[in-house]
């Protein structure tokens, strides 16, 4: 075989596959942080429900757990469990990867050019984890509610919210998601190549808009709900 046919058939067996690569899992965290981007915006929405009365939250509820003769809840639920696996899964390769590969006084020198929500995604992706499993037993299941009736979200919301302590860990959890929100989409439209000057400041204002429209109004119904605006 050729010089150049071992060459080359060697750089193919080296290259990392996309997966492997750190383009490839900065990609699936973009393109998942963007289900996930829509999903958080779409649930902040449809919540707003609550301020209007029992009745109509009760009824959208009961609408996703119905939609495609209920089938559509668990198809839903798979896309956003897979969605969330990868981008925890992209997250924390790259954040051990990132760590081996600096020294420790390089990285030390662009602590001080990050931003705050940049330097704080790995612990706000951690508190976000926690929230994610415990709004499951606490919404879903009804395992870790005090006063769980199913098929009664109203209820449900108001009861579980109720509780100063799950209170304030929905606000905690709340302000991590903006954090999180604010430098996310921000770096995934980056990543996807959406970068551009003529643009970039659209793009930071559109990412901290959305972060405190979201961050804001999902804060509001714990409070809501504690000063007895919603009960």
């Amino acid at each position: 075989m050729p010089a150049v046919e071992i060459s080359l058939a060697r750089s193919v067996q080296a290259s990392p596959s996309f997966l492997a690569s750190s383009v490839g899992r900065k990609v699936v965290m973009a393109v998942s942080g963007i289900i996930l981007f829509g999903f958080v915006t779409v649930h902040m929405i449809g919540n707003l429900q609550v301020y209007m009365g029992a009745v109509p939250l009760n009824h959208y509820a009961d609408f996703l757990q119905h939609m495609v003769h209920g089938a559509g809840i668990w198809v839903f639920r798979a896309v956003m469990l897979t969605a969330a696996g990868l981008h925890a899964w992209a997250a924390i390769t790259l954040y051990f990867e990132n760590l081996k590969a600096r020294p420790m006084g390089y990285r030390a020198q662009q602590l001080e050019a990050a931003s705050w929500a940049s330097r704080t995604m790995p612990w706000t992706g951690l508190v976000l984890l926690a929230f994610i499993i415990f709004h499951i037993l606490h919404f879903t299941t009804g395992t870790v509610h005090p006063d769980f009736v199913k098929g009664n979200a109203y209820h449900n919301f108001v009861t579980g919210l109720q509780v100063p302590l799950v209170a304030v860990f929905y606000i905690v959890a709340q302000l991590c998601l903006g954090f999180h929100m604010w430098h996310g989409v921000w770096s995934l439209t980056q990543t996807l190549g959406w970068s551009h000057p003529r643009y970039n400041l659209l793009r930071r204002r559109f990412a901290m808009v959305m972060a405190v429209l979201v961050a804001g109004v999902n804060i509001s119904y714990p409070v809501a709900v504690l000063t007895g605006l919603i009960h």
